[in-house]
């Protein structure tokens, strides 16, 4: 699948981190969860999000009964390495390292992060 099909926008991140905060749901408890007063064109576009995160082969769609649920098909962490790989292919030739030398140079890393960013870098070393 190309980059540009699995990258996610900002409203597909809201249903994602919906579903991964909640668990499997209908496109109904979606709205609810994501807009305050849940209108019925904004379940209209939780449908429409999540018609294009099945295409992304993002969110899998269970049909069993006759309001489909739906559940995140990749992690939070899956997500968040294609956001930053594409990230580091747009600003630095695919070098994560720029990345990581920003986030530990200003401090943007606690100490428990550091220690596993540490560790994994020993272990892949």
């Amino acid at each position: 699948m190309s980059t540009n099909s699995q990258h996610v926008t900002d409203a597909e991140l809201s249903v994602l981190k919906a579903l991964w905060d909640g668990g499997p749901a209908t496109a109904r408890a979606l709205a609810e969860a994501i807009y305050p007063r849940c209108s019925e064109s904004e379940i209209g576009a939780v449908h429409s999000l999540l018609k294009r995160l099945e295409r992304k082969r993002l969110v899998q769609r269970d049909r069993r009964e006759h309001v489909h649920r739906f559940s995140a098909a990749v992690s939070r962490e899956a997500v968040a390495g294609r956001e930053l790989e594409a990230m580091a292919r747009k600003l630095s030739e695919g070098s994560l390292a720029p990345l990581l030398t920003h986030l530990v140079e200003n401090k943007r890393l606690t100490p428990a992060e550091l220690d596993e960013l540490r560790q994994l870098l020993d272990k892949h070393a």
